[in-house]
């Protein structure tokens, strides 16, 4: 029997997986997820005895690899790998992983728009969208991956090797469950360990916790601050590949420089599959974001009304605060994750004129803001959004970036930004 732990959509994918393998499948979930029909489950609890008679486990990226029922299992010699790792077992065709603490979502949606235009099949997935063992049934020798991968996933690879990494990016986050930014930083260059010299591995420049490193795969690199030889960079308002000018900056259509550095990116990872440049240019030319970051919601009296519910931790709030130039009202907080919030609150300086406070989170945040800004706690989206309402002007932004997880008040951010943008929307016809 092989025993997946977590119910949620990695998990269920990954069961499935195995059952169309031909094995016999039980899943674990601690929680009180949904059930699922057609595949033997607990919920409530993890059963000691499930997990020693394993023949294998396969937990997925939610679920701490040091619970007592894992280390009972690892104590016994049973095998445990993560989604990630199955996957790559029965996956064809090449992968392109992205990881970083801010920017994967985005990095990996326009990196797999841009790569349909060498007309191989591409399939997104991973950590946004479809699991990673839910592209195993679609995947073909011609097929490109592209997949995001979290600090979660690669935690648990043992084989996983995509012929294309890219980190994008590491600042302090889920200190909740690593012991440190050390730890939590060595998960993210896990990414590359499996890479052989045929691979590449992409790298952000100005990053100093992610440049300069060691990697047997061949570097390409990309900055806004240096000229590189191999790989993309910005210098003045012009965007160039490998010392050759693709695109201008203003022609990206998404806000903030935090955009530019993942369009850099791309351009840096694209190449690897000789992508033309005019082909590339009009992909990001054409590339509107994706939900929840940093997404306008719509303007009422005057009041422009952002959903960044995926700012999930600081420095992707800051990000959010620096691409508008001020008048911004803005709703922080729910499950804290450990990291300082003296960062965001710097970066607020000028630009913020109202701070919302929600969650669980809203007493530390509050205590770190002190006097600094006026803030008001709000006890729910439908009372943020009506006092942002109340308080606003017509020119201001009211923006959810809460650099806090969901997991106080809803399933997860997607869930949160929906909410916020329900309530925005009923208020434009109320």
């Amino acid at each position: 029997m092989v025993l997946v732990v977590g119910m949620e959509r990695s998990g269920i994918a990954a069961a499935r997986l195995l059952r169309k393998q031909g094995k016999d499948v039980f899943i674990s979930d601690s929680g009180k997820p949904k059930g699922i029909d057609d595949i033997p489950h607990e919920t409530g609890k993890h059963t000691l005895a499930r997990f020693l008679e394993a023949e294998e486990i396969v937990v997925s990226p939610g679920v701490p690899l040091d619970i007592e029922p894992l280390k009972a299992a690892r104590a016994k010699g049973v095998p445990i790998i993560g989604e990630v790792e199955l996957a790559y077992r029965y996956l064809q065709g090449e992968i392109v992983a992205i990881t970083g603490s801010n920017g994967k979502t985005t990095t990996t949606t326009l990196m797999g728009e841009v790569l349909k235009a060498t007309g191989r099949p591409v399939q997104v997935g991973g950590n946004i969208g479809i699991a990673i063992t839910g592209l195993v049934e679609t995947s073909t020798p011609r097929t490109i991956n592209v997949v995001e991968v979290s600090s979660f996933q690669l935690d648990a690879i043992q084989r996983f090797r995509p012929r294309v990494a890219v980190l994008l990016n590491i600042t302090p986050d889920h200190l909740d469950r690593y012991t440190d930014f050390a730890a939590y930083r060595h998960s993210k260059f896990r990414i590359f360990q499996n890479q052989t010299e045929s691979d590449t591995a992409v790298l952000n420049r100005d990053d100093p916790q992610v440049f300069p490193a060691e990697t047997r795969s061949e570097q390409r690199l990309f900055s806004q601050k240096s000229k590189v030889e191999r790989g993309a960079y910005r210098s003045g308002s012009d965007l160039y590949l490998d010392g050759d000018p693709v695109m201008r900056v203003e022609e990206i259509p998404l806000k903030g420089s935090h955009n530019v550095e993942n369009v850099l990116a791309v351009m840096a990872a694209a190449a690897v599959y000789k992508v033309p440049a005019d082909a590339l240019a009009r992909v990001v030319r054409e590339f509107r974001g994706v939900e929840h970051r940093l997404e306008y919601v719509a303007t009422i009296d005057g009041i422009d009304f952002y959903n960044d519910s995926k700012a999930t931790n600081v420095d992707s709030a800051i990000k959010a605060v620096e691409s508008f130039a001020g008048n911004i009202i803005i709703i922080l907080g729910g499950k804290d994750k450990g990291a300082s919030y003296a960062p965001l609150v710097e970066a607020m300086r000028e630009r913020v004129k109202q701070v919302l406070l929600i969650g669980a989170a809203a007493p530390k945040i509050s205590e770190v803001i002190g006097d600094r800004f006026p803030k008001t706690p709000v006890v729910s989206m439908d009372d943020a959004v009506d006092k942002s309402l109340a308080m606003g002007r017509a020119g201001d932004i009211v923006l959810l970036s809460p650099a806090c997880a969901s997991f106080d008040m809803f399933d997860n951010y997607e869930h949160r930004g929906k909410v916020f943008k329900e309530t925005v929307k009923a208020r434009c016809h109320g």
